[in-house]
């Protein structure tokens, strides 16, 4: 960088030369040779590092990408033989099942394709059917094929040959190859028919094509029967990479990669940057073969190239600003970004402290506005808890005059057993009375393992008077064995009496009145709360605060929207959906703990 020495022409007469030599116009400060050796070695380190960055990068990247490949191809091949392994055993199981070997000996098939259908979903094969000794097709999962025959079909002829199971590939019209398990129906020596299970290996190719690499699997004879290019299958490996042009997968990796790296072979050069794998399918001589591009590779370690280039250039930027800038301009200048940078902090202490004092605030009023919602249905509930402790009361006064009868004729061992039952009536409304004083207090923020079975067993006690009264008919099916959450008990009743308030809500006017409640724990604990009612007509606006299909008066529209809340807090998740059988179908999902397991930690 130079400077321009402040000289004046007037005061030069013409053809005075200055001080150095030169005219007062032309007087220039070199920069000194400390900093042009500086921002030459700056220079050499860049292109070091820049080289270095490059081999090593790329040679762990490379890697990467290969063991990556290699892990890829051992689950594709292993998922391919456990596909084919679960399938192998259904022909044995079904070929002994005494519903099917009845239905050939009647000629009866009314049931049978059902009965098939319901394995299939269980099994998740392809397809199943059933064909007499004739070759006809009489019960089958796909309905279209009832009536088809196949009498000459290898898996047909292969397998009434023997009584083994027998697996057969074939070409479909469609291209793709269809396998299948096949076994004979024997009822003692007597051939009854032909039950084949057809393997889903079309799953696989949807799967692999979302990958970056092109995958094919050959028979013993080296005959693609799956790929990721449809174009491949029928032929030999071999082949049909030969006769693939662009735009394929494999071109696509030929064409888009070129050389890089330090250890780049003659391979890399002619366009092939590609990883071959072959993995061994320990089922009848299967290959998997796999190609996988490295173009990735290359993107990646561009980008971090580029990275260093651009910081290298950019402390060169940094480096001659600074020199071209007095050091007293400088000095003012971070005085007045130190002031700007005091007052920003100053704004945004001012601002974290207004929004922390606006979430507390949040936080409060949606604790009242979930508490108002509670006492809301304790006012609900309260006309069917009024008339439960009438109940008792008129027992009690009952009760109480008999005893005052038996005790004037002095009959008092039956008096005393009046009494009993005079005990226990107050009892009972203690009980009713603790859990309406237990569900009005106000829930906290202290989680802790609680047992949803007994949060399920409060929450229903509180809601029994109403269900009586509205003569609703309580099915439960929970487990014997605690299920344990971390959660807030009372938050949690609070979600249970507004989901079964909303169902007794759905089902007014209903004839059949019936309430379902599911309890299941696994990896996460669901909570299912079904109604017979008319079902929903929006559920994905249900837990949108002040929706509501009540009519003006009976609801706002915040219960389903709080106990949504309530559930999030709890780290689960609030579902709708309309149920097959009519009605509506609530589901809450809770992550699990395991309580033997905290225990021993």
């Amino acid at each position: 960088m130079f400077w321009r020495s402040k000289t004046r022409t007037a005061a030069v007469p013409d053809g005075d030369i200055a001080a150095d030599g030169q005219p007062p116009d032309r007087v220039k400060l070199r920069l000194p040779w400390a900093i042009r050796i500086m921002i030459v070695l700056m220079i050499v380190a860049a292109f070091a590092a820049i080289w270095i960055v490059n081999i090593l990068l790329t040679e762990r990247l490379v890697e990467t990408t290969r063991q990556r490949a290699e892990l890829r191809q051992s689950l594709y091949a292993g998922a391919i033989l456990s596909e084919l392994q679960r399938n192998s055993v259904v022909p044995l199981l079904l070929s002994r099942d005494p519903t099917l070997i009845a239905a050939l000996n009647a000629r009866d098939f009314s049931t049978s394709s059902q009965r098939l259908i319901s394995y299939v979903d269980e099994i998740g094969a392809a397809s199943i059917r059933l064909l007499n000794m004739d070759g006809r097709t009489v019960a089958a999962t796909d309905r279209e094929q009832l009536g088809s025959i196949h009498a000459t079909s290898p898996f047909f002829t292969e397998a009434i040959e023997t009584t083994d199971t027998v697996f057969t590939i074939f070409p479909s019209a469609s291209g793709a190859y269809e396998a299948s398990f096949s076994r004979v129906v024997q009822d003692g020596p007597r051939q009854l028919g032909v039950l084949q299970v057809q393997v889903n290996l079309a799953q696989f190719e949807s799967r692999w094509r979302g990958t970056i690499a092109a995958v094919a699997v050959t028979d013993a004879s080296g005959t693609v029967i799956l790929s990721t290019e449809p174009r491949w299958r029928g032929q030999q490996l071999e082949d049909a990479i030969n006769a693939t042009s662009v735009p394929s997968a494999l071109e696509r990796a030929l064409v888009t990669t070129g050389a890089f790296g330090p250890d780049v072979n003659d391979g890399y050069f002619s366009g092939s940057a590609l990883i071959q794998l072959e993995t061994r399918v320990p089922f009848r001589g299967w290959r998997l073969v796999s190609f996988t591009t490295y173009e990735s590779v290359r993107e990646r370690v561009n980008g971090v190239l580029a990275l260093i280039i651009m910081g290298f250039a950019l402390l060169l930027a940094l480096g001659f600003y600074l020199l071209n800038r007095r050091s007293t301009l400088r000095s003012m200048l971070f005085q007045r970004e130190s002031v700007q940078l005091r007052r920003l902090n100053e704004r945004l202490s001012r601002e974290v402290a207004e929004r922390k004092r606006v979430q507390e605030e949040l936080k409060e009023t949606e604790q009242s506005l979930a508490q108002s919602s509670k006492l809301a249905a304790l006012g609900e509930m309260s006309a069917a808890v009024s008339h439960e402790l009438n109940q008792p009361l008129a027992a009690m006064k009952t009760y109480l005059a008999g005893a005052r009868l038996l005790l004037q004729r002095r009959r008092a061992d039956e008096a005393m057993s009046s009494f009993q039952r005079i005990d226990d009536l107050i009892e009972r409304m203690g009980a009713i009375t603790r859990q309406l004083k237990s569900y009005a207090r106000k829930g906290g923020d202290a989680f802790e393992p609680v047992d949803v079975r007994e949060a399920l067993s409060s929450a229903l006690t509180l809601m029994e008077p109403q269900l009586r009264q509205d003569k609703i008919r309580l099915s439960q099916i929970i487990p014997e064995t605690p299920v344990m959450v971390i959660a807030d008990r009372l938050r949690l009743e609070q979600v249970i009496i507004n989901l079964v308030r909303n169902a007794l809500d759905a089902m007014k006017g209903v004839d059949d009145r019936e309430l379902d409640i599911l309890l299941t724990a696994g990896e996460d604990v669901v909570l299912a709360v079904r109604d017979t009612g008319h079902g929903l007509d929006q559920p994905e606006k249900l837990f949108e605060p002040f929706y509501t299909t009540k009519k003006p008066g009976e609801g706002i529209g915040l219960g389903l929207a709080i106990s949504s809340g309530i559930v999030n807090d709890l780290g689960g998740r609030l579902t709708a959906r309309n149920s097959a059988r009519g009605g509506a179908v609530f589901e809450v999902r809770l992550p699990a703990i395991n309580m033997a397991l905290d225990a021993a930690e």
